[in-house]
């Protein structure tokens, strides 16, 4: 099982969700770079369960710990590896799931490949495995950040057909995505949103979504041509998510529609670089980043564990019905912001630091 992300600067997450926990080993990282754990913290504050009405039930405070390679408050150059305990686990609540496979869920799929699974909360298939990808996405994102003035925003734009208004991705910023529960940063959709998913939860069912990031100041050079291309990487890492189903960037599938004469974004003085006056492209030409804004969108599909009857079969191909327990979400998205954001950051950082092996 490839549980490691990333070339230069590699991330290897472990743990399963009802185990004793949870993290990464974050691998290539920069010496001299300040860090303590209140700088991880924030986003896994925002990546944490039961942090609204909206979520799973589940409370875990999700603190992390820094296990190695910070030596007062400084990173080392040495592997950084990082815990979270977990806490409020109750596997009773997958007993029924151990004959059942969860329909749409990877229960089916570990089972045969590996001939044994994590019955218990979904092991590495859980959601919980990207506290790991959290953690060590906000040490990538610091360097970044403070290194290269790199900034990187995501949000909720769809929640089911209920989509946000237009969004400046020049301007948009953490505060606005975080000024409700939603995080997304147009208020009648967030409220309308919201509504949606507290009613399905309610219901024991759940919806899917749709989650945009920009990242800015990115440094023009990063792509490894042909086959580790920008986009082809922030895909990879994208769909690696759990619950992901669909990577587009720039203008994606709706650039499939327009003629080249309207796609095609000119060419213009902005500053002391050449930039483009229009972003169709998203910032990326040939795989290689353009110095634009990167912008791209993440389809997630709706939670596959939910308390609704459904009939079904167990692993012997006998007709059952299911209807799950436990604590889970009833839409991933909001929770997923700090999540893509993380795999922003970590595909971007390991792109960096192979661009500057031909430049030192």
């Amino acid at each position: 099982m490839s549980s490691t992300f990333g070339k230069l600067l590699r991330v290897t997450t472990f743990g399963e969700s009802h185990c004793s926990g949870v993290g990464a080993v974050l691998d290539g990282c920069p010496p001299r770079l300040s860090l303590d754990e209140a700088d991880i913290q924030m986003q896994l504050d925002r990546r944490r369960p039961g942090q609204s009405r909206l979520s799973t039930d589940r409370q875990e405070a999700d603190r992390v710990t820094i296990l190695s390679g910070v030596e007062n408050g400084m990173t080392l150059g040495t592997p950084i590896s990082l815990l979270v305990a977990n806490k409020d686990h109750i596997p009773g609540d997958y007993e029924s799931m151990r004959s059942i496979p969860r329909p749409s869920h990877a229960d089916f799929t570990y089972q045969i490949k590996y001939g044994i699974r994590a019955a218990s909360g979904g092991g590495r298939s859980s959601a919980r495995e990207t506290i790991g990808r959290v953690a060590a996405g906000a040490i990538a994102e610091k360097y970044l950040n403070e290194c290269h003035g790199v900034e990187i925003v995501a949000w909720v734009s769809a929640v089911g057909l209920i989509e946000a208004g237009p969004v400046n991705i020049e301007a948009i910023d953490r505060a606005a995505v975080d000024q409700n529960i939603v995080r997304c940063p147009d208020p009648t959709a967030a409220e309308q949103m919201a509504t949606r998913i507290a009613r399905l939860k309610d219901e024991g069912d759940s919806i899917g979504g749709i989650v945009s990031c920009v990242a800015r100041n990115v440094p023009v050079g990063l792509g490894e041509p042909v086959f580790d291309k920008l986009e082809a990487k922030l895909a990879q890492a994208m769909l690696s998510i759990p619950a992901t189903k669909g990577f587009e960037i720039g203008s994606g599938f709706s650039g499939a529609g327009m003629q080249g004469s309207v796609h095609n974004d000119p060419f213009v003085q902005k500053g002391a670089r050449l930039g483009t006056a229009t972003n169709n492209s998203g910032g990326a030409l040939g795989g290689i980043s353009n110095g634009e804004p990167i912008y791209f969108r993440v389809a997630f599909k709706p939670p596959a564990t939910i308390k609704q009857p459904q009939e079904t079969a167990d692993f012997d191909g006998r007709p059952a019905v299911l209807e799950a327990k436990g604590r889970h979400d009833p839409c991933v998205v909001p929770r997923a912001v700090p999540i893509v954001e993380a795999m922003t950051a970590l595909t971007l950082g390991d792109l960096l630091l192979r661009q500057r092996t031909r430049q030192d």
